[in-house]
């Protein structure tokens, strides 16, 4: 299989784990430059109403431009407790919520200087706890295109290249809201628990 080169994103969408199982090596860019309303800070879970984005406010740079790998969060507006809150209260009736918080409270309890570095931890503990066994590396030089990888660094973001066809699984809103495609992966995770490699089969390609 070729390589998988994917942007560092908070709390993916399931799409970017559906990548991640179907392609190859997988690697996360890390000189690319920070773009603002991206997965790069923000992710978007189901709650009572409606779908909800959460986004980590970052440092303001000295600059126009920031490479990723540089980018700092910021500690404005509490925002870890307020992002846990917003899961607990989303999730704290799902099927699977009780059995996995202890592996994710810790994150918003420690303070984390880099984006990056807590994205990265966070999607190998997703990758962890559903089942996907591979390894994450990072980027060493900004590099345009690459015939033997298969870039999707601008492909999974919100609204763009949504996988055709989505595996519906139970939510805990679909009632009300109905199925809601390519949320943030927890919330598979927390609905439907180790059955979540069995969702995570469409295809992401570039373009």
């Amino acid at each position: 299989m070729e390589t998988t080169l994917l942007c560092s994103a908070y709390l993916p969408p399931v799409s970017f784990f559906t990548a991640i199982k179907n392609g190859g090596d997988v690697v996360i860019e890390q000189y690319d430059n920070y773009c603002k309303q991206t997965y790069r800070n923000r992710c978007v879970i189901a709650t009572a109403g409606g779908k909800q984005t959460l986004t980590i406010p970052v440092v303001k740079p000295d600059g126009p431009k920031q490479l990723m790998k540089d980018v700092r969060i910021s500690d404005h507006g509490d925002w870890r407790h307020q992002h846990w809150n917003a899961l607990e209260s989303a999730y704290m009736n799902s099927p699977f919520f009780m059995y996995y918080q202890d592996d994710f409270l810790p994150f918003y309890e420690k303070k984390y200087e880099f984006l990056l570095d807590f994205n990265m931890e966070l999607t190998m503990r997703i990758m962890e706890l559903a089942g996907i066994n591979k390894q994450l590396r990072l980027t060493e030089s900004y590099k345009k295109k690459d015939p033997n990888v298969l870039d999707l660094r601008d492909m999974i973001e919100p609204g763009i290249n949504e996988p055709e066809n989505p595996r519906p699984y139970w939510q805990v809103f679909r009632q009300k809201y109905g199925f809601q495609a390519n949320l943030s992966a927890v919330d598979l995770l927390f609905n439907m628990g180790p059955e979540f490699p069995e969702y995570t089969v469409g295809t992401v390609s570039s373009v």
